[in-house]
């Protein structure tokens, strides 16, 4: 059985991730700077604004921190499988597509931070924008290169 489009840009996706993680954990030891909270604020915030109950102290801490992290892995899983469906009939120039995939979920991340009220991308400071784009940067070059990967020239259309 053959993979689709959809799935190619999915498992991209996924490995996408993983990339963006790796590349935020090394500048967590680099510069030693603590954990981003964003994720666990904004499924704090999405979780009141669905009136789910996270359960009592630690227990809602704990599942904030897990959420958060699947909160990310669900979008840059999304993001892949929507490339793979909007390029699953044109081959895009590595370049290209990994500023497509990284701007992307960085678009879709930021606008979300935004929205829940979470944090003002508009005060941020040179370093905090660069702490932002190069692990989106490490995103979108491993999504469009397990991409490329995944789907050769000869496995474009479906």
């Amino acid at each position: 059985m053959r993979a689709t489009p959809l799935l190619d840009g999915a498992i991209a996706g996924a490995v996408g991730t993983a990339a963006l993680n790796m590349v935020s954990y090394l500048d967590i030891v680099v510069r030693a700077r603590p954990a981003s909270i964003a994720p666990e604020e904004s499924a704090r915030r999405l979780a009141e604004k669905a009136h789910v109950d996270l359960g009592p102290g630690d227990k809602a801490v704990n599942r904030r921190s897990g959420l958060g992290a699947l909160l990310g892995y669900g979008t840059g899983v999304a993001a892949g499988a929507a490339f793979g469906l909007l390029a699953a009939r044109r081959r895009l120039p590595l370049p290209v597509a990994a500023g497509v995939l990284g701007g992307g979920v960085m678009a879709t991340s930021d606008g979300s931070l935004a929205a829940l009220g979470v944090s003002d991308p508009r005060t941020w400071r040179l370093n905090d924008w660069v702490a932002d784009i190069v692990p989106h940067l490490a995103y979108g070059m491993a999504a469009a290169t397990t991409w490329n990967r995944l789907r050769p020239p000869s496995r474009r259309g479906g």
